[in-house]
């Protein structure tokens, strides 16, 4: 039989760590680089690296631009990186086409050809 030490046993020779806290502890992945930086900062404040990295999480949040409702977010995202493809390709298109011709070419570039149309994702199924 295999000797297991029960963890909340009062007899238990192991020292127990205590909670000392009610945080919630979080790691946090940094290249080395700014780990060196957080310290020189924590230690110019006189803080533990701990405490460093959660005043500069707290000043970067509060300089942060608010954040607007979840839905709105990603149909502006859409809508600007539409208008920023649409900007792109109207450089490159020859200035000397007719204007209808600029037109289509460049509603197929942003919205695809209308064969893949039933396989667009964003693109509301058509009814049958």
């Amino acid at each position: 039989m295999i000797g297991v030490s029960d963890f909340g046993s009062k007899d238990s020779t192991s020292p127990v760590r205590r909670r000392t806290g009610l945080d919630v502890i979080s790691a946090v992945k940094m290249p080395e680089l700014l780990t060196a930086t957080v310290d020189a900062w924590a230690e110019a404040h006189q803080l533990s690296r701990s405490d460093a990295i959660c005043k500069l999480v707290e000043f970067g949040l509060r300089i942060a631009p608010p954040t607007p409702a979840s839905g709105s977010t990603v149909v502006s995202d859409a809508t600007r990186l539409e208008e920023l493809a649409v900007h792109e390709i109207e450089g490159l298109l020859d200035p000397a086409l007719p204007e209808d011709e600029r037109e289509r070419r460049i509603r197929r570039l942003t919205e695809g050809p209308p064969e893949f149309s039933h396989e667009r994702i964003d693109l509301p199924k058509p009814r049958t």
